[in-house]
């Protein structure tokens, strides 16, 4: 079998990337600088009609020869001159160009000059509305009526034909480089608003990742300082009635400082650049460490009773970090806020259209509204995050306090099972 190689084309055909950019940087000196290239078309065009009439070239194709001389000249400049304003006044320079031509057919001159109206009808139909171009086919034909009429011995399908199909085709040709202009300016125009729409999703999901760490940050480290809190105070009390139970307060408080070191470590780790190489990869929270945290918090100095019915086997992973996170936060402004006597219940049952979370507590705490109670706004960190991972899974969050004396505070979630859904880490 002849195999088959790709030859080299350098040489035969162009640097299609390099014409791109060659294009493009004319462009863009011709945006800068317009005038620049006004003044040099219209100079060349100037030079090639008198250049026309200097040799006598013109008397080759004219009806009349003897049309003076000096008419010619003025014809030549006023066809070609008014090219340095094609752009700012196209229709202006046709109709006076046409009022030359009308001249120029008269005399029976009939100029090579008089086609650089077609230049002024490219510039129209690439800027001005469609339906001018109507009017400018009527102003360049009426001079071509004035010559058949004037000089009838010339055939008038000669004259006139050719430059109606010269007409046609440059007025097709400004369309379609108007077309591709509109093309390509579309085109810039979505490429930035997809640019500025990626910016925005990236704020966003910036603002959602802070909003996210600075969840788990205070999840971590408002429940394990309030644990150690708790058991620093108790520790005081037993220091000097009963050592044994200091030791084992500190005992505690250095277990509860390790794992919320970890924690951070884990988190922080994440968050670092070399991440996949050096994060330590431990799971998340979830209901089969309930255990641990209310003896966690039982340590702490708060009588916790709870009660579990069903299985979490079905419960995904992301919805049990959040019934793990409310049960915590729950737990923490119990300890916290409700008092040196409170005491909390935590009651969580499993079925199959969902979970249902009962926290209360027996807990006064300070007056109501009073800075630092449980119905201070503050930031707003604790319910808000229990809201947020309550909402990601389309559940229902009541917190506030009960209505029997002598109080207390009652936190109800119910988080839906959704197998449709996808299940996400909050």
């Amino acid at each position: 079998m002849t195999e088959i190689r790709p030859t080299s084309t350098t040489g035969s055909t162009p640097d299609l990337p390099y014409l791109q950019r060659l294009t493009q940087r004319v462009r863009a000196f011709d945006r800068r600088h317009p005038l620049v290239w006004d003044l040099l078309l219209t100079g060349f065009y100037v030079i090639v009609a008198i250049t026309d009439v200097a040799g006598d070239g013109w008397r080759t194709v004219a009806a009349d020869p003897g049309v003076p001389q000096p008419l010619v000249i003025v014809m030549s400049l006023c066809f070609s001159v008014p090219l340095l304003w094609r752009r700012r006044h196209p229709m202006a320079v046709l109709a006076f160009t046409s009022a030359v031509g009308l001249v120029n057919s008269a005399s029976g001159a009939l100029l090579q000059a008089a086609m650089l109206q077609l230049i002024v009808l490219f510039s129209i139909a690439l800027r001005l509305p469609l339906k001018t171009l109507g009017t400018a086919g009527a102003m360049m034909t009426l001079p071509l009526v004035v010559g058949v009429v004037r000089f009838p011995d010339d055939s008038w399908d000669a004259q006139i034909v050719p430059y109606l199909w010269a007409y046609s085709l440059v007025a097709l040709l400004g369309i379609a480089v108007r077309s591709r202009q509109d093309h390509t300016a579309a085109l810039v125009e979505r490429a930035q608003r997809l640019e500025v729409e990626r910016d925005q999703q990236a704020r966003l999901a910036t603002a959602a990742e802070r909003t996210r760490i600075a969840r788990e940050m205070h999840d971590i480290i408002g429940h394990n300082l309030s644990v150690i809190t708790g058991l620093a105070d108790g520790g005081s009390y037993a220091a000097a009635k009963s050592p044994e139970r200091a030791a084992q307060a500190l005992e505690a408080i250095g277990t509860t400082s390790r794992q919320a070191l970890s924690e951070l470590r884990r988190l922080l780790d994440v968050l670092s650049d070399d991440a996949p190489a050096t994060a330590e990869l431990a799971p998340q929270p979830a209901l089969s460490d309930l255990a641990q945290l209310i003896d966690g918090v039982r340590a702490a100095g708060l009588p916790v009773r709870s009660t579990v019915r069903g299985a979490p086997e079905s419960v995904p992973a992301g919805r049990q970090l959040a019934v793990y996170r409310v049960i915590q936060e729950a737990l923490t402004n119990t300890l916290k806020h409700g008092g040196p006597d409170a005491t909390a219940t935590v009651d969580v049952a499993y079925a199959p259209d969902g979970v249902t979370v009962d926290v209360t507590d027996t807990g006064t705490g300070r007056a109501p509204g009073a800075p630092g109670t449980r119905t201070d706004t503050g930031s707003g960190r604790g319910l808000t995050g229990m809201r947020e991972r309550t909402s990601l899974y389309d559940g229902t969050l009541e917190a506030g306090p009960l209505p029997r004396p002598p109080g207390g505070w009652r936190v109800h979630l119910h988080l839906p099972l959704s197998p449709a859904k996808d299940d996400k880490t909050p």
